[in-house]
């Protein structure tokens, strides 16, 4: 792979001053991210901002499962579901070292609202919808069997259930893999870069006033704000569509109805679950998740996750007491011999689905779905200036989502050629998407990796294989290159579940557009997750070795060390 790193970012930037796109594509997250990837690899010339870090906003804080979406299934969502499970099936294969398969427990209970028959009607319907090309077939479980597969599940009133199969995967740091990807296809990507107002010639949009919310010392000569061209432009805004609308048309109606999605994260030990379990909560019906994630530092569960309605600005999205009381009651009530308390939460974090409002285009006040009935499909529209906006979507899909994007910017491209508002379009290739993201992480790569560093007596821990695949080699070339200053031998011992440490930071600045030492803490690696500390013991000992891989002079630890504290 390619060079990905804050030099990367500089020559982007450069391009973005000079050179004129096809298209430009706001938003980093999984949508933008994708889009990017797709359209760089039919032969367009692309360009990607993102106000904030690669993934800062929804695409870091999912419930991080690929996964067909049983629960659509009662919604009769089945063209949305056979294309999950399709793209699970998929990602399981070109991303092993992000999309790994897991159990689920789907316990059934006296009374409730779905009988274990229907459950199972459900199972096998799931299982074909997937082809039957699954890390596993559902099995049926009597109450017994359910109990000796998760012993401190609530007995009373267990009918029995049924465990099937999904996938847990890394959100950001998928994110980021798509990129890097996206950049090896020519795309010109850059992180703290904000799209501020469209510029238009006629009507059409030709491009976007950008800031550099980054330049650093050495750069003072460079404006902050420059135009940026394209031909044609997408947004990926997710739940910052609308926000971006308002600056397209003062009259926009809005698109999105956001839903706040909590999650509380407890060590593995303290919940030593096999797999995951789907829980109905008692007082609205309501489907989460307890999931357990051995590859997130030394352990974790993720519990997740509610609906709820979010503020008007989604970064002021909080986790709520609420929040924390609902689920935790609910945790508690199918866990009562576990003793689960506030204490044991190791950290949490909220994240706002843009799901499209079902009234959309509708006459104001004809009526809603709750939402946690709102569909996960996307919706995709072309708006006054050329624009394509995109709304929704699942995670999981998002490589297939982006071909539909991309296939509509080109079609309305080439009616507005036809009408003589623009030019022809370059000559397009056919996109190669399936091909692996990031070929030295797939499955093949990794075991002759494996056989060559064991010729070589060269010992790596089986946490870095598990994460970067055959890029362990260049962890292990990063730590050894740099052994002599280690920050590690004066601190002491990385952190549990965190082997090599300095090396993944070094290996994140390089490799992942790191420009703060948060995007490291919280979207390169599960540190902030992961521990009650969050990591910070160790933030002294990663700033030195954070300013010897970035340009001297354009880093100031004791700023990274208060912003590191200040978005706790």
């Amino acid at each position: 792979m390619a060079d990905f790193s804050f030099r990367t970012r500089e020559t982007n930037l450069k391009r973005f001053r000079e050179e004129t796109f096809d298209l430009l594509v706001i938003g980093g997250g999984i949508t933008g991210a994708a889009v990017a990837r797709d359209a760089a690899s039919r032969g367009l010339r692309v360009a990607l901002v993102e106000k904030s870090d690669f993934a800062q906003g929804t695409s870091s804080r999912s419930t991080k499962l690929i996964h067909g979406g049983l629960r659509y299934l009662e919604n009769f969502e089945f063209k949305l579901v056979f294309e999950a499970l399709s793209e699970r099936s998929h990602l399981m294969k070109t991303m092993p070292h992000l999309v790994r398969p897991l159990p689920f427990y789907f316990p059934v209970f006296e009374g409730d609202r779905n009988s274990k028959t229907k459950v199972g009607l459900g199972m096998w319907f799931y299982d074909l919808l997937a082809l039957f090309r699954t890390p596993g077939f559902h099995k049926n479980l009597s109450r017994e069997g359910f109990l000796k597969d998760v012993p401190f599940l609530k007995a009373d009133g267990l009918v029995g259930g049924y465990r099937y199969f999904d996938a847990s995967m890394w959100d950001d740091v998928m994110v980021v893999e798509v990129l890097r990807s996206a950049q090896v296809l020519g795309a010109a990507i850059a992180n703290y870069t904000e799209a501020i107002a469209p510029i238009w010639k006629g009507d059409q949009v030709v491009g976007y006033r950008v800031r550099d919310r980054e330049l650093r010392m050495g750069q003072a000569k460079q404006k902050p704000e420059f135009d940026l061209k394209a031909k044609r432009t997408v947004i990926c805004g997710g739940p910052w569509t609308d926000q971006l609308g308002l600056k397209m048309d003062p009259n926009w109606r809005a698109w999105i109805k956001p839903s706040k999605g909590v999650h509380l994260v407890f060590d593995w030990k303290k919940i030593p679950i096999p797999g995951a379990l789907v829980m109905s909560h008692p007082s609205d019906g309501r489907i989460s998740f307890v999931i357990p994630r051995p590859d997130l530092g030394a352990g974790v569960v993720i519990v997740g996750t509610t609906d709820g309605p979010t503020p008007t600005n989604p970064e002021d999205a909080k986790v709520d007491e609420g929040d924390i009381e609902y689920l935790l009651k609910l945790v508690q009530s199918y866990f009562p011999s576990l003793a689960i308390t506030r204490d044991d939460i190791l950290s949490t974090y909220v994240g706002v689905r843009p799901l499209m409002d079902p009234d959309y285009g509708k006459k104001a006040g004809a009526g809603g779905k709750s939402l946690q009935k709102v569909s996960r499909e996307h919706h995709i529209e072309k708006i006054p200036g050329g624009i394509v906006v995109v709304a929704g979507g699942k995670y999981t899909t998002h490589r297939t989502m982006a071909q539909e994007i991309v296939d509509e910017v080109l079609s309305s491209w080439r009616q507005d050629a036809r009408a003589g508002k623009c030019d022809p379009l370059p000559r397009i290739e056919s996109p190669h998407t399936r091909s692996p993201v990031n070929p030295k992480a797939i499955s093949r790569e990794r075991t002759a990796s494996e056989v060559w560093a064991k010729e070589k007596a060269i010992q790596i821990p089986e946490a870095i294989w598990d994460r970067y695949g055959a890029e362990a080699i260049d962890l292990h070339e990063i730590a050894h290159r740099n052994i002599s200053k280690s920050a590690e031998a004066k601190d002491g011992r990385d952190p549990d579940g965190f082997p090599w440490l300095d090396a993944q930071l070094r290996f994140a600045v390089r490799n992942g557009m790191v420009m703060h030492l948060d995007d490291f803490f919280r979207r390169r690696t599960p540190l902030y997750l992961s521990r009650k500390d969050h990591g910070y013991p160790w933030a002294k000992r990663l700033v030195r070795v954070f300013m010897d891989e970035m340009e001297p002079g354009t880093v100031d630890a004791e700023a990274e060390l208060a912003r590191l504290n200040l978005h706790s």
